[in-house]
This record gives structure tokens, sequence and C-alpha cells, in this order.
């Protein structure tokens, strides 16, 4: 068994400080990876693609390259610089078929939420701006991981089997990841069929995927269940690099993907939270607020129903920064597999509202995003990359976590590792286990009472996310730090 396949899993440091490079991740196996990229001299950028490949292999509930690809990039030299490579609907969705569906909305995993997979080629154009190595060599750990196996972390196996159930409408889907008996922590999974796909990924580029044999496979399976998603829908994806959103904040400028996510809704929050009352409780309050009407303004055009995401952020010793996501929406996104390829196919029409909404579906058309990869600069600089995981939590961790970090001045581990509370819908507040009690007692005497009780995608508990971070601190030095929440660790050099 190689060092990729270990036979048991080994957890790793959630936080620490090197001089040169850093890497937050959510898995060992993918900070590895990035790890050996930066070793043989690659970019952040590079180190990214190498992690994001492993954790589609290693959590495959959360992403893979059925999924789309989200980025925030800080050249040393220049302005930071988005990249959104978010797939759009089929072209034969029409409205139509949307509104004959019951309640008029795309339901949860139905055929008609699948969309493009964006992420491989998102990949790509990274690697072709940003990249120094071979791209073949980005892809072997992820290979070896899922031709030799591995074990199974934690977090992730709970998952799996807390979302067990959606694994069983497709045979295909059922069959790749063990419908009825998922596997538990520490045991061996491997998956051969995702091993042979990208080794053709990594051998002949993007166009294995998008014009070769999964996009066929893809096609062949939509068309036996009504699905509409085509190879042509494969052909003709794009991914595109753009200005970020931002906001001034003092000495710092917070920088967010534009709509189609949901960055404005993070930086509304934070202007609005900015200055702080005196009162601890009653900036806790403010916080609070701000964020549920950032939240409320951005449901006017954007549909958010939670989901789940993977997060790498990685500072080279060049000094270039990414913050890197990736997501097939729900847990095991579409819950329809494409066969002899080993993976599924994302669920990203269900973030569509209804026909006639500004966020409604149409031929081609991208649905709003829950996933929103951030950094931040002071002065000019690169000072901090972050990403939260975790849906509706996507934004409001980072809402949290830039206020605490940036207005309050809290070191990043204490940010990261606090209890944090979660919008479950107006005034329905849901308070992690160890959150401040008279903090608590506060915001309840404020009308923000506990969610209705089975509410939350936990099985009937709310999420509270996983962060992933790295931050420049005052001395140059590069601080990494891994969520306890979440399987992921750091390395550091």
């Amino acid at each position: 068994m190689s060092d990729m396949g270990t036979t048991a899993y080994r957890a790793g440091e959630k936080q620490g400080l090197g001089k040169h490079w850093a890497v937050a991740a959510g898995h060992p196996l993918a900070v590895r990876a990035a790890q050996a990229m930066l070793e043989l001299k690659g970019s952040a950028v590079d180190a990214a693609i190498a992690a994001d490949a492993v954790m589609g292999v290693v959590e495959p509930m959360a992403t893979g390259i059925g999924g789309d690809l989200l980025a925030m990039i800080a050249p040393p030299d220049s302005t930071p610089v988005a990249y959104n490579g978010s797939g759009a609907a089929p072209l034969l969705l029409k409205a139509e078929h949307v509104q004959a569906l019951p309640g008029g909305r795309i339901p949860e995993r139905h055929v008609l939420s699948i969309t493009t997979p964006g992420l491989v080629r998102g990949w790509w154009d990274m690697h072709q701006r940003y990249g120094r190595l071979d791209w073949a060599r980005l892809f072997q750990p992820a290979i070896q991981a899922a031709r030799e196996g591995f074990a199974v972390a934690p977090v992730a196996a709970r998952e799996w089997q807390i979302f067990d159930f959606v694994l069983h409408r497709d045979p295909v889907c059922a069959a790749l990841y063990r419908a009825g008996k998922p596997p538990r922590a520490g045991e061996q999974y491997l998956n051969p069929e995702l091993a042979a796909v990208l080794q053709d990924i990594a051998t002949q580029g993007p166009d294995a995927f998008y014009l070769g044999r999964p996009a066929q496979q893809a096609e062949q399976a939509m068309e036996q269940v009504q699905g509409l998603l085509r190879t042509e829908d494969f052909r003709r994806h794009k991914g595109f690099f753009c200005e970020p959103v931002s906001a001034s904040l003092g000495e710092f400028s917070l920088y967010e993907c534009p709509p189609n996510t949901h960055g404005v809704a993070v930086l509304d929050a934070v202007q609005s939270a900015w200055k702080r009352p005196v009162d601890q409780d009653a900036a806790e309050l403010e916080l609070v607020k701000a964020t549920e009407a950032a939240m409320a303004q951005a449901s006017r055009v954007v549909c958010d129903p939670a989901g789940n995401t993977v997060c790498t952020v990685v500072v080279d010793a060049d000094g270039l920064a990414v913050t890197f996501m990736s997501s097939i929406f729900k847990r095991f996104g579409s819950a329809y597999a494409v066969p002899g390829c080993g993976f599924v196919l994302q669920n990203r029409g269900f973030g569509f509202s209804e026909p006639g909404h500004v966020n409604g579906p149409g031929p081609g058309k991208r649905p709003y995003h829950t996933v929103v990869p951030s950094l931040a600069l002071k002065s000019g600089q690169f000072h901090m990359g972050l990403g939260v995981v975790g849906g509706l939590m996507q934004p409001q961790g980072q809402i949290q976590i830039w206020t605490r970090v940036l207005r309050d001045g809290w070191p990043l581990e204490k940010a990261l590792f606090a209890p944090r509370w979660r919008l479950e819908g107006a005034g329905r507040l849901a308070l992690e286990d160890g959150f401040d009690a008279s903090r608590a007692a506060f915001l309840r005497e404020h009308g923000y009472v506990p969610p209705d009780k089975g509410v939350g995608e936990l099985a009937g508990r709310s999420d509270f996310g996983g962060a992933q971070a790295v931050e420049r601190l005052g001395d140059g030095r590069l601080q990494a730090v891994s969520d306890p929440r979440k399987d992921g660790c750091v390395a550091l050099d």
C-alpha cells in the first residue's frame, strides 16, 4: 500500500507557522499533494489543483469532476483576480420543463437539477495562467489515491452515512458509493474508474473530459432517465477570469467573487457591522442583524439552499496566493453517476428560483452559486485567504470570521475555532455547542429564537461549516489554520 493509500487515517496539524509557503485544505492527503507540488517548486495554483483533485477522490459527497470551481487569486505584483468556473444549465432546459414540476421549482436531486461540470476546465484555465509544473504531474496523487485506495476520514464517513439515503435511486451511483453499506471511518475505499478518467485528463488535458468518454457516457445516461445534459453542453462550456467585487475596510480591502455568487452579501454585512459597539453582546447582535439583512437582500436575487463544498488555501514562496473552492452542491450532488467514470454529476440547478425570477432557469444559464472564495489585502499587499464550506454557512461563516479577524483583531485560530451561529431563517438562529451562554441569552431576548426541531441538513442538526485560511502576519510569517470541524490540516515551510 502506498503512502497516499495509508491503511489508517492519519490526522494532521490544525494550525502552524511558516516562513516560505503555507497550505490549508480539507484532508491530509490533499495537503500532502499540495505540499509535494510546492516542494517541486510549483506555484500555489499547481498545489491547489493537486489538492483539489485529491479532494474529489476522498470526499466524493462534497466535490469531484462532475462539479464546479470558483477561485480568488492574489498575484504578488497586481490586484486580485476572480475565476468563475461554474457550469450552465443544459441547452435543452426550458421554463416549461420546470413549470410542469410540482411547485414549479426544480427539486433537490432531480435530473433537471444537473448542470454542466466546470471543474476540469477550471483546473486547466488556472494552470494555463498561473501554473509552473507539468500538467500531468498535478494529478498523480489523486490518481494514486483513487487507484490504490485510501482510509476514509472520520467526518467524511459520518456524512457518507447520513446521506446514504440519496444513493439508492440510481443503480450506478448505488454501486459506486456502496449504498446501504457506506464505508466507516478508517475503512479503505478505492475508485479505479475515477483513477482512469483522471489519468486521461492528466495525459490528454481537459478535452479528454469535455470531448471524450465522460461527456458521451453522461449523455447516454441522461437520455435513459429523461435528463437534458448533452455532449454539446460539455463542448460549449467555458469558464472565465473576472474582476472581483471589493470593499475598503480601514487599512484592509476585502475581495469576493461577483455574482453569480453571494460575495456581495458578505461585503454588505461586514461593512454594515464594521463600526463595532463597545458592548460585546450588542456587537454580536448587530453582526447577526447585518448578516440577516444582507442575506435577505441576496435572497431577492439569489436562491440559496444549503449544500457542500471543499476549500484549499495556498500561499507559495513567491507570494502568489489562492483561495480555491470546488463543489457538486448537495451531498453527492444529483446522485446520478456517470457509468464507468467514477463520479456523480452536480445538482446546481436546484439553486434556480422559479421561472420568471431573475434567477429563474433557462437554457445555457448559470444559476446563482453558494461558493464564495475570498481574500483580503492589507495596505495593498496580501493579508489573508479564506473559504468556508457548508451551504448557507459559507457567507455566514465568512462574515463572522472576517469581522473577528479584520475588525476585532482576533488571532486566526481563535476566529476559526470559536463557536458559531447560523441563521436558518428569519429570526431563527442556531447556536453551536459551546457558544457563550450569556451572549446566547442576550440574542434570544432580542428575538432570535432557535430553529424548529429537525431543521438542519446534518440529520436534523445545523451545519456550522468548515473553514480553511492562511494569513500573513506582521513579521512576514504565514499562519495556516484548518477548521477542527472537518478532516483537514495544514502544512508549512
